[in-house]
C-alpha cells in the first residue's frame, strides 16, 4: 500500500506542476501533507516536516549566502571578462550560444557545486537568450544536463556517497568511468548543437554579431545583477531592427519567454556597483572559497556565509550600500530558499512514512531472477528513476547496498555496481528534490514544469549514453 501511495504521490506532484495547476511550492507542501493523512500518519506530519527541514536547513543556508556572494561578484564585475569572451564566441548564432551554454556549465561544474554553476551560467547567458528571443528552457535544460554529467566528480557528491556506502575508493569508481562520462559530455554537446540548429531554424540568422564586432563602449555586453530582478543581465544596445524581428510571438511565448521589456534593464560598463580596483581581490577570494569548498576545509554553508560577509564588507563598506546589495538579490534568495523548505515537506513525508523504503524494496524485489548476472545494467537503469524520485542520500545509502549485495550473489563486483550507480546523474540534476535546480529555473525565470517537460527526455538519453558506453567499454 505504501508503495502504491508513494508512486501516486510523486506522479500527482509531477502532473500538477507540469500542467501548471499548482505552483511548485504549493505542490511540494500540500500534496505530501494530503498523502500523509491518507497513509494514516497525519498526527506525525509535524515531526516529518521538522525532520525534513532540519535535514535541508544547511542546504538552504548554503544557497542563501551563495546567491548573495555570487550576486555581489556579478555586481562588482568579476565575471565580465569571461562573459565578453563567451559572447564574442557566441555572437548571434543560436548554435554557438547553446553550445557555449553547455561548455560554460561543464567548465564551471568543476567546482562540484550545482548552485554555483547555475548562477554563473545563467548570469552569463541570460542576456543573449532574452534579447534574441531564444527559448529559455533550452538554456536551463542544457545547463542542467551538462552539470549532471559533471556532478559525478569525486568531490561532487554521488561518487563519494557510493564509495562510502560500499566501502570502496572513490578514485576506483570515478577514474575507470572517465571514458563513459566523456561520451556523456559528447552527447550533451551534440544535443546542444541539435537544439541550436532548431533555434537557428526558428529564429533565423540574427545581427547581434555586427554589434559585438564594433568594440565601442556603448556596445559592450556585460553581466550584472544590480536590478530588482536580481541576477538579470542585459545587452546595453539593441541590434538594428531588433534581434529576432519577425519571430512568431506565439512561439516565443510557448518557449517560456517573458515579455521583452519585463524588467529587462541594461547595465552599462559604468554602473555604480563596479569595483575594478578590487578585481584581483575578488578573484582571489573566489578562488580561495572554491578551493576551500573542494578541499572541505569548512562546511560549505559556513564558507559561503563567511565569503558573503567578507565580499560585502570589502566591496561595499558603507551600510546603505550593503543593504542595497542584499535587497537587490532578496527575490532570488526568497524564491530558492522557499522552494528548498517546501521540498523538505515532500522529502520528510516520503522518508517519515516509509514510502521511500517501501518503493525501493518493491523495485529491488521486482528484478527477475534471471537478471542477476546483469546487475550492473540493472543498477544503472534503476539509478535513473530512483535518483530522480529520491535524494542521493536515500539512493546511495539505502538502495545501493542492497543492489550491491544482490550483484555479489551473482558474481558481479561491487565496483561495477558502484560505477553503474552514477550513470543517472544527468537526470538527477533536474529532480524536484535537488535544491540547485530551483536556482537555475528561478534565475532564468522559467517555470519548473516547463523545464521538466523539456529536459527529462534529453537527460534520460544522456544518462543512457553514459550507461551504454560504460557497458561497451567493459567498465560496467
Amino acid at each position: 500500500m505504501l508503495t502504491i501511495l508513494g508512486f501516486v504521490m510523486i506522479a500527482t506532484f509531477l502532473v500538477l506542476i507540469m500542467m501548471k495547476k499548482m505552483s511548485p511550492i504549493a505542490a511540494l507542501v500540500l500534496i505530501p501533507a494530503l498523502f500523509c493523512v491518507f497513509v494514516g500518519k497525519g498526527a506525525h506530519l509535524g515531526d516529518y516536516v521538522l525532520e525534513g527541514v532540519g535535514n535541508l536547513a544547511p542546504t538552504a543556508a548554503m544557497l542563501m549566502f551563495a546567491i548573495v556572494y555570487f550576486g555581489v561578484m556579478i555586481d562588482v564585475g568579476l565575471f565580465d571578462p569571461i562573459v565578453r569572451g563567451i559572447l564574442r564566441f557566441c555572437k548571434a548564432d543560436p548554435v554557438r550560444i547553446v553550445v557555449g551554454t553547455a561548455l560554460l556549465a561543464a567548465i564551471v561544474s568543476l567546482d562540484g557545486d550545482g548552485s554555483t554553476t547555475f548562477m554563473i551560467t545563467v548570469s552569463a547567458m541570460y542576456p543573449l537568450y532574452k534579447r534574441l528571443k531564444m527559448s529559455l528552457v533550452v538554456m536551463t535544460g542544457v545547463a542542467a544536463t551538462a552539470n549532471g554529467v559533471m556532478n559525478t566528480l569525486p568531490w561532487g557528491g554521488p561518487t563519494a556517497r557510493a564509495a562510502t556506502a560500499l566501502k570502496v575508493d572513490a578514485a576506483d569508481i570515478f577514474v575507470p568511468m572517465i571514458p563513459a562520462l566523456a561520451m556523456g559530455l559528447v552527447a550533451v554537446f551534440l544535443l546542444s548543437y541539435a537544439l541550436g540548429l532548431r533555434e537557428r531554424k526558428r529564429l533565423g540568422m540574427l545581427s547581434l554579431d555586427e554589434v559585438l564586432e564594433k568594440e565601442t563602449a556603448s556596445e559592450t555586453v556585460l553581466v550584472g545583477a544590480g536590478g530588482s530582478a536580481g541576477g538579470r543581465t542585459s545587452l546595453t544596445k539593441k541590434t538594428p531592427g531588433g534581434a529576432g524581428s519577425g519571430t512568431d510571438a506565439d512561439a516565443a511565448e510557448s518557449a517560456g519567454e517573458a515579455d521583452e521589456d519585463d524588467g529587462f534593464q541594461g547595465l552599462d560598463p559604468n554602473r555604480a556597483t563596479l569595483r575594478p580596483k578590487l578585481y584581483w581581490f575578488n578573484a582571489g577570494l573566489t578562488v580561495v572559497l572554491l578551493t576551500a569548498m573542494i578541499m572541505e576545509w569548512l562546511p560549505i554553508p559556513v564558507l559561503f556565509l563567511l565569503g558573503a560577509a567578507l565580499a560585502l564588507t570589502v566591496n561595499f563598506p558603507h551600510m546603505p550600500d550593503q543593504k542595497a546589495r542584499i535587497g537587490a538579490h532578496a527575490e532570488n534568495v526568497l524564491n530558492v530558499t522557499g522552494m528548498v523548505f517546501a521540498a523538505a515537506v515532500f522529502t520528510g513525508v516520503l522518508q517519515g512514512t516509509g514510502m521511500v523504503d517501501s518503493m525501493a524494496k518493491w523495485l529491488v524485489d521486482a528484478i527477475p531472477e534471471g537478471m542477476g548476472p546483469q546487475m550492473g545494467l540493472v543498477t544503472g537503469l534503476l539509478s535513473l528513476p530512483l535518483t530522480y524520485f529520491m535524494s542521493n542520500d536515500g539512493f546511495y545509502f539505502g538502495v545501493l547496498p542492497v543492489l550491491a549485495e544482490a550483484g555479489q550473489a551473482h558474481g558481479v563486483g561491487t565496483l561495477e555496481i558502484a560505477r553503474a550507480s552514477i550513470a543517472g546523474q544527468a537526470l538527477h540534476m533536474s529532480s524536484p528534490l535537488v535544491p540547485a535546480v530551483y536556482v537555475l529555473v528561478g534565475m532564468a525565470k522559467v517555470e519548473f514544469g516547463d523545464h521538466t517537460k523539456f529536459t527529462v527526455k534529453w537527460a534520460v538519453l544522456t544518462s543512457l549514453v553514459v550507461l551504454g558506453s560504460g557497458i561497451l567499454f567493459g567498465i560496467i
